[in-house]
């Protein structure tokens, strides 16, 4: 247990974050493993990987696997949706990388091996898991092989079996990152550019020409002579198929009725204020009466001018412009509050602290002693080396440092350091142990105030709440469970019908989060044309929602797409065609003057085109590689671009020598590290990996 609570000091104390979690996170992009995600494999199946199927079951008792381990390392059990996330983040990726990543590098001949590990773990090529994890820091703040070997042995010594599972997660972290660092390395090495290619690179990135040209634009009247056939679509659709793929998705329609309270509501919750708003004025225990009758808590945050206007900009008026006494009610929509200063003082922002951390039943009497020994001048620094149980804090390479706190970056139980007198050392308990704290020093002080607040928000009532679920269930008769229905029932009620495409993931519709349930009824409906009933989020929204469309995992079919193809061909058509007209109309003429006037358009001169890699370019891309190439002083073009067709004439070209070897060197380090980061989404696609989570959590 010391073992244990020794690592939830160093991480609560000296980072408070769930590094463990984020030890993986450089491998993959979580937006990049969303477009590879697939649907459902079977109904009661979370994925499947390279062929192995995941069931809910087994993936279930790998989250709780991970739970433990961020338990461990944060000594609490209490998570926040973040942080849940991370979790189902990480027990699917360490199945990814056991089930496909690891042995897609083992068939490319890499390997770790026994010795590597101990080399890796407790050897002489240690694993930055390791050596960066504050758990085996020495006192100097930098890794101490040995605190890893007395890890080891207390995770032999461990009869609950805690230590031994964190340990086989950093054990297997550190086998994972060294394929990922061999399999990196492979994949960039042989990232390789030649002497031609890399002339070519620096010739462009040294080149910019001036130019003049004349732009004529392709109109946005449609050409009723160009026509695309069913043929046409088809083949192109049969070409391009592969960027049409798609996960299961559908088009929805909703109306959503929310329960907002009524004035009657509203009148209710001012009453309640008025009724108690003289004892607030005079209650001698301001904490137990506003627990009592106020939604907002008494806080001993020191307040400075402006801070509580996000409250009620009317209270910081009050407060910070010589209010006396209690407020009047100040309202803000449905929300009324009244204020009243509790105490004025000249309070820094921020404040350097020193800490000692003592633990065990002889704590506070050692503190006391310690704090004396301070006083009389003993070196902080070093009694924390010799008594603190918090070996990490060591800011500004200071033994016992915390650093600069301020109230919004605060540890919990050392609020009162923001008061506290510089230089003289005290003793405070927290739920980490027993410290010997000093102040060293502080910001400039800042008029500041401690405030009350009595706060009461009108909510709904039961009344109310029934008359809301009336009008929704009124919808939702009428819709009659069908599509058609929910139309016929927007135009006789005059509600406002939402439209929206959803994915097995959506959560959020609109601002109105936490509306998971919304999406699973539409994955679970089989056909399209269907209407809910009331579906009830949050418990103050009413949702009755009907599926238009239906698309399965797969490619978005032909049908749904012919217009989108039909347009892309026609353009293409169209801009073939004008580029023919234009080499028609000019044919002959070497003046770009005579070229403008017989296109009815006007010359134009860039004085500085680019040809480099870097950089907005506001040239067309077809007309900037034509220029790239022409003949210098001649006519040239026609050329096709994005907008319209171009006629132009490369004045000059100068080249450079701003962009060395060394830049073309870099730039094809960043092209061979942005495919490297592909590797893994082509491995999943290649192995069609479906990943059904957004189903079940």
């Amino acid at each position: 247990m010391a073992v244990l609570e020794k690592i939830r000091v160093k991480f609560g104390l000296a980072i408070s974050i769930i590094i463990a979690l984020a030890l993986l996170s450089f491998i993959i992009d979580p937006s990049t493993l969303q477009t590879v995600a697939q649907t459902m494999s079977s109904k009661n199946d979370v994925g499947s990987i390279a062929g192995k199927s995941i069931s809910y079951t087994d993936f279930s008792a790998d989250i709780d696997r991970y739970k433990t381990i961020n338990e461990i390392m944060t000594g609490s059990s209490v998570m926040n949706e973040a942080a849940a996330q991370q979790v189902r983040d990480a027990a699917w990726q360490e199945l990814v990388d056991k089930y496909l990543f690891i042995k897609n590098a083992k068939a490319a001949g890499i390997g770790v091996g026994q010795d590597e590990m101990v080399a890796l773990t407790t050897g002489d090529m240690v694993s930055p898991i390791i050596s960066q994890n504050p758990m085996f820091m020495g006192q100097d703040g930098s890794f101490a092989p040995e605190n890893v070997l007395e890890f080891v042995k207390a995770v032999n010594n461990d009869p609950s079996g805690r230590l031994k599972l964190y340990w086989n997660y950093i054990q297997n972290a550190v086998y994972v990152r060294q394929f990922y660092a061999k399999y990196g390395s492979l994949f960039t090495s042989s990232y390789y550019m030649n002497d031609i290619q890399k002339a070519a690179d620096i010739a462009m990135n040294n080149t910019s020409a001036n130019v003049d040209f004349v732009m004529v634009p392709y109109g946005s009247a449609k050409d009723s002579t160009i026509t695309v056939n069913s043929r046409d679509v088809k083949a192109y659709y049969k070409s391009h198929k592969k960027l049409y793929k798609q996960i299961a998705n559908r088009d929805i329609e909703y109306v959503v009725f929310e329960v907002v309270p009524s004035q009657e509501d509203i009148n209710y919750a001012n009453e309640k204020l008025v009724e108690v708003y003289d004892e607030f004025g005079s209650t001698d225990n301001m904490k137990a009466f506003l627990l009592k009758n106020s939604e907002r808590q008494y806080s001993e945050y020191w307040y400075k001018a402006g801070e509580l206007s996000p409250v009620n900009a009317e209270v910081n008026d009050f407060v910070f412009n010589g209010g006396q006494g209690v407020s009047p009610i100040f309202r803000n929509g449905n929300t009324f509050c009244a204020a009243k200063v509790m105490a004025n003082a000249n309070i820094p922002d921020s404040v350097y602290v020193k800490h000692i951390l003592l633990q065990g039943a002889n704590a506070r009497h050692l503190a006391d002693s310690l704090a004396g020994e301070v006083r009389k001048g003993a070196n902080f620094a070093s009694l924390a080396a010799i008594y603190s149980a918090d070996q990490s804090s060591a800011a500004d390479g200071e033994m016992g440092n915390i650093g600069w706190m301020t109230q919004t970056y605060m540890l919990p139980g050392f609020e009162s350091v923001i008061t506290a007198e510089t230089g003289k050392p005290f003793v405070l308990k927290t739920n980490y142990g027993t410290h010997v704290v000093v102040v060293s020093k502080k910001t400039a002080p800042v008029a500041k105030k401690q405030v009350a607040i009595l706060e009461k928000t009108a909510i709904a009532s039961e009344q109310t709440f029934n008359e809301y679920y009336a009008k929704a269930n009124k919808f939702a008769v009428l819709t009659g469970g069908s599509f058609e229905g929910y139309k016929k029932a927007v135009d006789s009620l005059g509600v406002y019908s939402h439209q929206m495409n959803i994915n097995e993931g959506t959560s959020s519709y609109g601002a109105i989060d936490n509306a998971k349930e919304v999406t699973r009824w539409a994955f679970d409906v089989k056909k399209k044309g269907k209407a809910s009933d009331i579906i009830t989020v949050n418990q103050n929204f009413f949702f009755i929602a009907a599926v238009k469309e239906i698309r399965k995992e797969g490619y978005t079919s032909l049908e749904e797409l012919t217009p989108v193809i039909s347009q892309i061909l026609y353009s293409e058509k169209r801009n073939a065609e004008f580029k023919d007209e234009v080499a028609l109309k000019i044919a002959g003429m070497t003046s770009l003057e005579e070229i403008a006037s017989a296109l009815n358009s006007t010359l134009n001169t860039n004085q500085d085109i680019a040809f480099s890699t870097f950089g907005m370019q506001m040239m067309d891309p077809a007309a900037l590689g034509a220029m790239y190439k022409a003949p210098i002083g001649e006519v040239a073009g026609p050329v096709a671009g994005m907008a319209g067709v171009y006629v132009f004439r490369v004045n000059t070209r100068e080249t450079g020598s701003f962009y060395t070897e060394e830049d073309a060197r870099m730039t094809n380090s960043q092209k061979a590290q942005y495919n490297s980061q592909m590797v893994l989404p082509v491995m999943m696609d290649a192995a069609d990996v479906k990943d059904n989570r957004a189903r079940f959590f």
